[in-house]
């Protein structure tokens, strides 16, 4: 495995291995789910590359920059386990270059949910995602489930600006009593931990009502809600029933629905979601 820190290296190592290259973007203190997409990319393509990047413009002025986990050597070690081939891992100056001024703005698909809550966060995704598929010309792109609103804006981004890759979304990995994985769950205390399972247990409410019957949106939110209600450490900051490609809340959900929150416990904000479509 080659750890590299410049653009020009990982160019020459793509140029001089050839082949077809799968491309797992992270923000490191990586998680089973994060080797889950390594393993993907692996099954799937010649070769595996990893970024391992804190991205500075996704975070707003009052969230997590500096305190978001780290643990460099560990995360190597487990890319280089999982088959990695390549890892780009730049500081700072070497994505954002003095005098950077260009950014990517998607519109529509960032406005709801973790958009009105965070909205300077897509804009830094975008970028940021974008300059990787610039740096690496990968053919494929693998991204997790877990973050629903990233997928659909950066599908939207790629059809948009013609990247010539494949965006690969593979299922979400969590706990045995439901819990997501994230590199946030550390943050959790023992007891906020022992709460957090209520996110899957309110998704899990709004499938099984709506795999009864219960189509209507507003009901499919209202479910969710009361299951959070219940938990007295949970901290709703949205629940949506939505429009899986355009984001917009649904009244008539019958055709298919991604149910989605984000949730506050102690100083975490949780996120979790479950697509739901109709059977063809």
């Amino acid at each position: 495995m080659q750890v590299v820190q410049s653009v020009a290296d990982v160019r020459r190592i793509h140029l001089e291995l050839g082949g077809s290259w799968g491309l797992v973007p992270t923000m490191g203190y990586l998680h089973a789910g994060h080797v889950s997409l390594v393993e993907r990319a692996r099954a799937e393509n010649d070769h595996v590359a990893a970024s391992i990047f804190v991205n500075p413009t996704q975070f707003g002025p009052n969230e997590d920059l500096a305190a978001y986990p780290r643990d460099l050597a560990r995360d190597l070690s487990l890319l280089e386990a999982a088959g990695t081939d390549l890892v780009w891992t730049p500081p700072v100056e070497e994505v954002y270059p003095a005098g950077f001024q260009t950014y990517v703005t998607v519109e529509e698909v960032t406005k709801p949910l973790e958009g009105a809550a965070r909205p300077t966060h897509f804009r830094g995704v975008a970028t940021v995602v974008a300059k990787l598929f610039n740096v690496f010309q990968p053919d494929r792109a693998y991204f997790g489930q877990k973050d629903a609103q990233q997928v659909v804006v950066l599908r939207q981004m790629a059809r948009d600006l013609d990247f010539p890759l494949e965006i690969v979304v593979c299922p979400i990995r969590r706990e045995a009593d439901g819990l997501a994985l994230s590199s946030r769950n550390t943050y959790l205390t023992p007891e906020q931990r022992a709460a957090a399972p209520v996110l899957f247990r309110a998704l899990c409410a709004a499938q099984e009502a709506w795999l009864a019957g219960e189509h209507d949106g507003e009901g499919l939110r209202r479910v969710m809600r009361d299951v959070l209600a219940r938990e007295p450490l949970a901290r709703p900051d949205y629940v949506s029933a939505a429009n899986p490609q355009t984001l917009v809340e649904l009244g008539d959900a019958r055709r298919g629905v991604l149910l989605s929150m984000a949730v506050r416990i102690g100083k975490a904000r949780l996120i979790d979601n479950l697509l739901l479509a109709q059977e063809a």
